[in-house]
């Protein structure tokens, strides 16, 4: 009888468990992704959705114990941060829509 067996179990129960957390957080973030209001929104959903991947990827090394994913994952989160960044430049240079929280201004609306 192995010793580690318990452990082993419990560990692919917890990923079990962690794959469907994950899958409903992406559902979620999609839809934020997809309602917005604003572009602030979509840009912290585009930045949680590498997050979850990353997470994704984490659960697959978990799992497999193939350690070559976690370079992928480090590279896919050094491109997400310069991603975040851009967007965020992006939205300062566009600050005058997101005072009113909505991408495009409506100029009907302003007289």
């Amino acid at each position: 009888m192995n010793p580690f067996s318990e452990v082993t179990s419990f560990l692919d129960g917890a990923v079990a468990v962690a794959v469907v957390l994950i899958g409903v957080s992406l559902l979620l973030t999609f839809v934020r992704l997809i309602k917005g209001p604003s572009l602030a929104d979509r840009v912290v959903a585009l930045d949680l959705l590498t997050v979850l991947a990353m997470g994704v990827i984490g659960l697959r090394v978990i799992a497999t114990g193939d350690v070559l994913y976690l370079e992928i994952a480090l590279a896919l989160g050094l491109v997400a941060f310069l991603a975040t960044v851009f967007f965020a430049r992006l939205i300062e240079t566009r600050g005058r829509e997101l005072d009113h929280g909505y991408d495009t201004m409506d100029r009907s609306k302003e007289r």
